[in-house]
């Protein structure tokens, strides 16, 4: 993706940013990543999600490999979710973005403020 070119649909670096781009799906990358999660536990810890959305995005997740899903085939349900392998290089991927974006948060809201009084 790095270059002059602007990436393509078919670049991999693209796919990968259209996953965790939506507004919840990094929110349960980094939830996932202090440990094994149950359903419950994930509503309480992401603030404004809702268990319609945390499901799709579980599921999504799941899809594409990041996610583990684990049933326990109990009565009622006992369900957790888990980052795979996969997911955990994501989740040290970001790291460098989310140290990146708290180093220069006071720079990004004070550069959208003064673009809003213009």
């Amino acid at each position: 993706m790095r270059g002059s070119a602007v990436p393509s649909s078919h670049c991999p670096a693209q796919a990968a940013l259209e996953l965790v781009s939506g507004k919840w799906a990094l929110q349960v990358v980094t939830a996932l990543a202090a440990g094994p999660q149950r359903n419950g536990a994930l509503l309480r810890r992401i603030d404004g999600i809702s268990q319609k959305v945390l499901t799709q995005t579980l599921r999504e997740l799941e899809r594409s490999g990041l996610v583990e899903r684990t049933d326990y085939g109990t009565v009622p349900p006992s369900v957790d979710y888990r980052l795979s392998a996969l997911g955990r290089s994501l989740d040290q991927a970001l790291a460098p973005l989310d140290q990146w974006a708290e180093a220069r948060a006071d720079t990004l809201t004070a550069a959208r403020g003064h673009g809003q009084s213009e």
